[in-house]
């Protein structure tokens, strides 16, 4: 669809266990689409070094978060490890307005809170590795982990990719350059559904005789 043309952005959920890519691939997206911005969380814990409030998370204290969670303020979020996560709402609402996509990094669990916060917006995506092993090779690449982390992020590989049928879309990422073009080509088709074409509605009913 010409970027001229006015239209509602998509809600771009993009999943998939711990090393099968997932990262690079919103990098990519982000880096090759002007339309297309990333959805920063908010979070309870402390910023890491290097960590920049707003560009890594919006870092807010767990009153502040609780109060967002009761009021309708965030479109997904989990507690793990005794900190908190969650999506803003009203910065993905404002975006979507613009005509902005958005796209999220999160697991399968806050795909299911988003499709339904957002099911007319919300677009998923689950990100295979080519294989356990040759996901376990790319976790024994990363520097620091030991066998038994090594371990334990399989076992929650496996557990993560046991959702897969959740996702409205599926994608292999064994040619790193082939699976962000069908993740591309999966964004650029969401954009031309019908609910999603308001410039294009005018124009429709003419052509219809219906104007």
């Amino acid at each position: 669809m010409s970027e001229t043309v006015e239209r509602r952005g998509v809600c771009l959920v993009i999943a998939a266990p711990s090393g099968a890519g997932k990262s690079t691939i919103t990098r990519a997206l982000l880096a090759s689409e002007a339309r297309a911005t990333l959805s920063v969380s908010v979070t309870t814990r402390q910023p890491r070094p290097g960590e920049v409030d707003g560009v890594h998370y919006h870092y807010i204290s767990e009153q502040a978060f609780t109060a967002m969670a009761d009021q309708g303020g965030l479109l997904e979020w989990a507690h793990v490890f005794g900190r908190s996560y969650g999506t803003p709402r009203g910065p993905v609402e404002a975006a979507l307005a613009r005509g902005q996509d958005v796209i999220f990094d999160i697991d399968w669990q806050g795909w299911r809170q988003v499709k339904v916060a957002m099911p007319n917006d919300a677009v998923g995506v689950f990100v295979l590795p080519p294989s356990l092993a040759a996901l376990q090779d790319r976790l024994i690449g990363r520097a620091g982990d030991d066998a038994a982390e090594i371990a334990r992020r399989l076992a929650a590989a496996r557990a993560e990719i046991g959702h897969w049928r959740e996702f409205n879309n599926l994608v292999i990422n064994d040619d790193l350059q082939r699976c962000v073009a069908e993740v591309r080509a999966i964004l650029h088709a969401a954009r031309s559904a019908v609910g999603r074409c308001t410039g294009l509605a005018a124009l429709a009913d003419g052509m219809a005789g219906q104007g």
